[in-house]
């Protein structure tokens, strides 16, 4: 009888689960879980791997492709695209091997992230919220491991998402990890910093972010990111004046400071 028939789930609980699923295989994409170029596990793969419906799979692509992080191709699947090509940026990660290099993407990123933190603190959901809780609760755990990079890329990767802004996205996906000075060289050291002292001081600038975020303070936000990415660039823009000033003193020719 058409009375015992149930009702469709409400949509909402749709649209979360598919927001959770964008967010695990953006995840995946720019940790590298998934290359470039590398083929998604196909819609069954993904339905089991994450318990959810063929719409929540097909609709989590579809955002995918809308980031331009993804392309589908009739008959064959869907693959990570190249996103160096595929959004026409210039800057290759790669090309990140100098402190001046280090320095120079944080100033980039403070005029990308301040405004960021403010846009997901005016515009985040609970969900939102729980999710950054969660990346920086794995950051503080992983600041002794090996893991830490990946960690502090998620958190800053959540707010992204947050703003509900696909650009913001798209660049912190095309950096990827690389983004973040951790990669390229040991900041603590370079900025003569204790080791406890300097990882209490990340906590407490990243919890800093984060507190007003989930209080939905903007300015508040605004000013959390801007501090937390002025005191990186302050470290090591000392690090690097001493590092030039020794080099003249002893006669020591200019040289790039690599990984």
């Amino acid at each position: 009888m058409i009375d015992n028939i149930e009702p469709p789930p409400p949509r909402r609980k749709r649209q979360s689960f598919t927001k959770t699923l964008v967010v695990e295989l953006s995840r995946q994409i720019t940790e590298e879980v998934i290359k470039c170029g590398e083929k998604l596990p196909t819609e069954s793969e993904i339905m089991s791997a994450h318990n959810v419906s063929r719409t929540v799979v097909r609709e989590a692509i579809s955002r995918l492709q809308a980031s331009g992080l993804v392309e589908t191709r009739h008959g064959v699947g869907t693959f990570v695209l190249d996103n160096l090509n595929t959004h026409g940026l210039r800057i290759d990660p790669a090309t990140i091997v100098t402190l001046r290099d280090v320095i120079d993407i944080l100033e980039f990123r403070t005029s990308l992230e301040v405004e960021a933190a403010g846009l997901a603190a005016s515009r985040c959901s609970a969900e939102d919220v729980a999710l950054m809780r969660k990346a920086l609760d794995e950051f503080n755990q992983a600041l002794h491991s090996s893991n830490v990079v990946a960690s502090d890329f998620r958190f800053h990767y959540q707010i992204a998402l947050a703003t509900r802004n696909r650009y913001f996205t798209d660049i912190m996906s095309h950096f990827g990890p690389g983004i973040l000075p951790r990669t390229r060289l040991n900041s603590a050291l370079l900025a003569h910093s204790d080791p406890e002292q300097y990882q209490a001081r990340l906590i407490r600038e990243h919890e800093d972010i984060y507190e007003a975020i989930a209080c939905r303070d903007a300015d508040a936000a605004r000013a959390a990111m801007r501090l937390h990415l002025t005191n990186s660039r302050e470290r090591l823009r000392k690090a690097h004046d001493q590092t030039e000033m020794t080099n003249v003193l002893f006669g020591i020719p200019h040289s790039c400071c690599r990984r």
